[in-house]
């Protein structure tokens, strides 16, 4: 039997039979607002806009509740797609992680889909947008329900069947403002936190906790409330969630493999237990067939399509048994320091500093860890 046979290999991809392909671009952005580069590819015919499936943006705000370069970045991919699709442009999925600290470069990633010939297995990727939450669910258990059931969601239209061929699930989802309290307030309803910081954090859990059910990696019955952004023993080695103050829904992108897919692309992952745990992820270049014993060689190199990962700073104030002051910092949030500090370690393992850390990953990862995704150009 072989590994198309093992994955469930539906003969769509015969010879002659039409099977969906990936394609990623990574694309430099000198601004939040700069979607030159995407306009260009998308007119010179390099990306097909009605095969966008979504977007995932690194720009250069703190990342906090405060961040406008979020929804300054989503306005202007938002204009320049309904330029080329119109209305269709809202089915997108729009993910932007605010903050580029130390020498994470502002980018762009676009992922499409597209049909071709061929045969699997290859990277799959499939979306969904949930409804919006009313702001007493956010950080709570509502939330964790709406994600796992985004995320089954995103699966079937990614066509992935088994949840252990997901490899990451990026997850954009809201925080609570002053208004939005209030809000809740007026209706006698009660919030998880009147700290919007705070709110971040739990939106984030409670995100993650969505896609460990979802995947199996945890019990729903194993759940409550007080869990979120408490137990850090409940964690998805997975899971990838920002918190925006840009929407009140979820964005939802899977990715993984699946014999349904053709095309160059694979993905693999890894968790890194601690800030500058980059073995694992070392690991998971040689399953991809990488051959780097040190940094990834230029040629290599030019096989990365992109990386991304999450960052946390350890809350027992300790990386390997030295203390470090990331908690500590009341001018700079910690999961400022904790993006710039995985970024660097994860550059120097693959060469470039173009790559998406997103901070905050409570309940994605150990505690001061997080998952790392590689997508790749196979080699052939």
């Amino acid at each position: 039997m072989d590994v198309r046979q093992k994955a469930g290999y539906d003969e769509r991809g015969k010879r002659g039979q039409r099977v969906p392909i990936a394609k990623v671009h990574r694309i430099s952005a000198a601004a939040p607002n700069d979607v030159s580069g995407i306009d260009a590819l998308i007119t010179s015919g390099r990306i097909d806009p009605n095969g966008i499936v979504a977007i995932l943006g690194k720009t250069e705000g703190n990342g906090n509740v405060n961040d406008f370069t979020r929804g300054y970045a989503t306005l202007a991919l938002t204009l320049m797609l309904e330029k080329h699709l119109g209305a269709r442009a809202k089915d997108v999925c729009l993910v932007m992680s605010g903050g580029t600290e130390g020498a994470m470069a502002p980018h762009w990633t676009v992922f499409e889909r597209l049909e071709g010939a061929g045969a699997g297995p290859a990277l799959a990727i499939g979306r969904t947008h949930t409804r919006e939450l009313r702001p007493e669910q956010i950080g709570r258990l509502a939330q964790v329900d709406q994600v796992a059931d985004g995320v089954r969601a995103a699966m079937a239209d990614a066509g992935i069947e088994d949840p252990a061929g997901v490899h990451f699930v990026q997850v954009k989802c809201p925080l609570l403002t002053a208004q939005r309290i209030s809000d809740a307030q007026s209706r006698g309803e009660s919030v998880a936190t009147h700290d919007t910081l705070k709110s971040m954090g739990l939106s984030r859990g409670a995100s993650a906790l969505g896609v460990a059910v979802a995947l199996g990696e945890i019990r729903r019955d194993a759940l409550g409330d007080a869990a979120i952004g408490v137990d850090a023993g409940l964690w998805s080695a997975r899971a990838s969630a920002s918190a925006g103050i840009e929407l009140m829904n979820h964005e939802i992108v899977v990715f993984g493999m699946s014999a349904r897919w053709s095309g160059p692309l694979g993905i693999d992952h890894a968790v890194m237990r601690d800030a500058i745990d980059i073995e694992p992820v070392r690991s998971a270049f040689h399953r991809l067939g990488f051959t780097a014993a040190g940094q990834l060689a230029p040629s290599e190199r030019q096989r990365l399509v992109a990386v991304l990962a999450k960052a946390e700073a350890s809350h027992d104030g300790l990386l390997r048994g030295h203390r470090h002051t990331m908690l500590d910092d009341s001018d700079i949030s910690s999961t400022r320091h904790a993006r710039a500090f995985v970024a660097g370690a994860l550059a120097g393992l693959v060469g470039h500093a173009e790559i998406y850390v997103s901070g905050g990953a409570e309940h994605q990862g150990p505690d001061g860890g997080g998952p790392v995704a590689l997508i790749v150009t196979r080699a052939t």
